[in-house]
């Protein structure tokens, strides 16, 4: 619907502090990132990382401390909200609800003095694409949670905006909504190759919906990249358990032995196991061993490579079955096993670790090998 070029946004060390003195808190800490034309970047992390204080700077809602914000290369600190031509959607959705769903969404034009006839396009269009087209005529108080939030869209896309901003948007909605509601949004960007920039606490979402992920942690950016990168190649231990579901095992051990691109890494239980160092240039000493659940195997007992356990819980979910296994490594391991895994609570199990999709981090967490998949 767009009729220009979508925007480029830039985050360039920005930093946000609330107070002063000794009260002061620091929210962000040198942030930095783009978000390319037409690219749907989701920024990730737990509460309170600052992901809603950064989406704020970027409409224009907050003053940035220090650093600059620029679209397509132009900086607008300073420029107010309603001259930044960007369109947000909050979790809470902000119907009116005493007006129809044509009113709602026609009301910012209304506002702005768009003409008539104008207004009457645009709607249908948001209509047409939200498959609201049937419910015009209705109040907020007679839709569905999902249909409040195509809404809340509809209002943001009329508007023709150069910027997209999402704020949590699904967190209100059950699970089967939110599915189908990450399934909308995406066809939507499809649709409309806007830029959109999309805060979550959700990995799910940024891992299904993203081109580009930015994960933060306490103000600062742990790692940016493609959801496959940060969840094949994580930079640390908070990326490596941040992002996945069921989050990676980890294994406390020690690298004793270099040779041959092979580590041999001692676990705490007492068994060794050999990663594939890639060609990287590995220290001896403290690390912890990762591995995704999906990337265990269960073997026979006498196989290489292999920690020994018992299941002490196992989920059956259809298509496939979580275990969850003490090992001797002083750790518990969630394997990702097939859905008819036979394996029953107090079941010994032999678990391999294939060499060429084990992680290693350092004693301050930071990846020293990567696995090799992509």
């Amino acid at each position: 619907m767009n009729p220009t070029a979508p925007l480029a946004v830039h985050v360039r060390a920005v930093t946000k502090t609330f107070g002063t003195g000794e009260t002061a808190v620091r929210a962000l800490k040198g942030v930095d990132f783009d978000a390319r034309q037409g690219e749907l970047l989701m920024i990730v992390g737990p509460s309170g990382c600052g992901k809603t204080t950064t989406m704020r700077m970027i409409a224009g809602l907050e003053q940035a401390s220090a650093g600059d914000i620029l679209f397509d290369g132009q900086r607008v600190n300073e420029l107010p909200t309603q001259q930044r031509d960007v369109a947000m959607v909050f979790q809470n959705y902000g119907l009116y609800p005493h007006m129809t769903v044509r009113e709602n969404i026609a009301f910012g034009l209304k506002m702005a003095k768009t003409p008539r006839e104008e207004i009457v396009k645009r709607t249908s269009k948001a209509a047409d694409l939200l498959q609201l087209k049937d419910y015009l005529d209705r109040r907020p108080a007679q839709l569905s949670g999902g249909q409040r939030q195509r809404v809340a869209i509809g209002r943001a896309i009329v508007r023709e905006p150069d910027v997209f901003l999402f704020d949590e948007p699904l967190s209100n909605l059950d699970a089967a909504l939110r599915v189908q509601m990450r399934i909308e949004i995406a066809k939507l960007h499809n649709d409309l190759k806007a830029t959109m920039i999309y805060v979550t606490h959700d990995q799910v979402e940024a891992m299904t919906m993203a081109d580009k992920i930015v994960v933060l942690n306490a103000g600062k950016i742990e790692q940016v990249g493609s959801p496959l990168e940060l969840y094949h190649r994580p930079n640390n231990l908070f990326v490596a358990t941040f992002i996945g579901s069921p989050k990676m095992n980890l294994l406390p051990g020690e690298v004793t032995d270099v040779a041959n691109n092979v580590a041999s890494v001692l676990l705490q239980g007492g068994a060794t196991i050999s990663v594939d160092t890639h060609g990287k240039s590995l220290p001896k000493g403290k690390v912890t061993l990762g591995i995704r659940p999906e990337h265990i195997e269960l073997v026979a007992s006498g196989a290489k490579n292999t920690i020994s356990g018992k299941v002490t819980l196992s989920e059956h979910l259809g298509g496939e079955t979580m275990l969850y296994v003490e090992t001797g490594a002083l750790a518990q391991c969630v394997v990702k096993a097939d859905g008819l895994a036979r394996q029953k609570i107090g079941e010994a199990v032999t678990l391999a670790l294939p060499s060429n999709v084990c992680h290693l981090f350092d004693a301050e967490g930071r990846a020293l090998v990567n696995g090799s998949l992509i």
